[in-house]
């Protein structure tokens, strides 16, 4: 019997040969593009959704329900003959993380066999992914399910995302800005720098002028945040909005200024993605504070 396996959500953002390799169970947040709903299993070309965002078609997302969390935990725990820990998608961002813990909870009041540990990440994209990367490090170095629990709670408000858009339309989509705001600052050329908060909040930290300051501001903001945490960023993650040249300029620059040269880059997923936007560029790795 495995003591326990390690699950969590498409939002997560981790390629889909990283979580084949470590035996990851992936909730699917769904999203729907032209009247067709895909999700992990089946999933539309990343490249090809950015291009129909790009092209004017709008995707909505739809959470996890309480109903599939509860069998998909059943399915993973009985297969695996195995305890769980689910790092869910950010409270601040979805309800995922609550459906999540319903089901589990239900699970228990029931006499389920089998122990389900819900952590709401607070988290999201490849910060969500960092965390879990983390979390696979300490399992497999022989730690219990209570002691894997404990440490991604410990550190999960030091897994910093930072990161910037390329159009600011997708935001006030969102409602992360105003019109007139987003209509003024594409005149502009303005870029705003994003962060996830504390509460698991998407929030605007500042704003600067044209993509490439945009970019290096990033940068900036990691030499400022990673503090007593410099030396534990043995890898860092960044993940894009099919803007896979600009996420290398990130890292060129990382490894030139910090010394890193450890990097995980992939797309921001479809669900996160149709949010943000083609042309996201997102920053995640280990600092003092958010």
């Amino acid at each position: 019997m495995a003591d326990f396996m390690i699950t969590t959500d498409t939002t997560a953002d981790l390629p889909a040969d990283y979580v084949a390799e470590h035996h990851l169970g992936i909730m699917s947040l769904t999203y729907t593009l032209e009247g067709v709903t895909y999700d992990w299993e089946h999933p539309m070309d990343v490249k090809e959704f950015y291009q129909k965002m790009r092209d004017g078609s709008m995707p909505t997302t739809s959470q996890v329900n309480p109903e599939i969390a509860r069998e998909l935990f059943t399915k993973w725990a009985t297969e695996g003959n195995c305890d769980i820990l689910h790092v869910a998608f950010s409270s601040g961002l979805s309800g995922s993380y609550n459906s999540a813990r319903m089901a589990a909870q239900e699970l228990e009041e029931e006499g389920f066999p089998h122990k389900i540990l819900v952590i709401d990440s607070l988290c999201a994209s490849l910060g969500e992914g960092l965390l879990i990367h983390k979390a696979l490090q300490k399992k497999e170095a022989g730690a219990s399910l209570e002691e894997t629990a404990q440490f991604v709670e410990d550190i999960k408000l030091h897994i910093v995302h930072n990161f910037t858009v390329d159009n600011l339309f997708h935001l006030y989509r969102g409602g992360r800005v105003s019109k007139t705001a987003a209509f003024l600052g594409t005149i502009a050329s303005i870029k705003p720098i994003l962060h996830v908060d504390n509460d698991g909040h998407l929030i605007p930290l500042s704003k600067v002028r044209g993509r490439k300051k945009s970019l290096l501001a990033l940068v900036d903001s990691m030499e400022q945040q990673m503090g007593s945490y410099a030396d534990k960023n043995d890898i860092v993650f960044i993940s894009h909005g099919d803007s896979v040249e600009d996420a290398q300029f990130v890292a060129d620059q990382i490894k030139l200024r910090f010394g890193i040269d450890s990097f995980l880059i992939n797309y921001v997923g479809s669900t996160i993605g149709a949010h943000s936007g083609p042309g996201t560029i997102a920053l995640f790795y280990l600092g003092d504070y958010r």
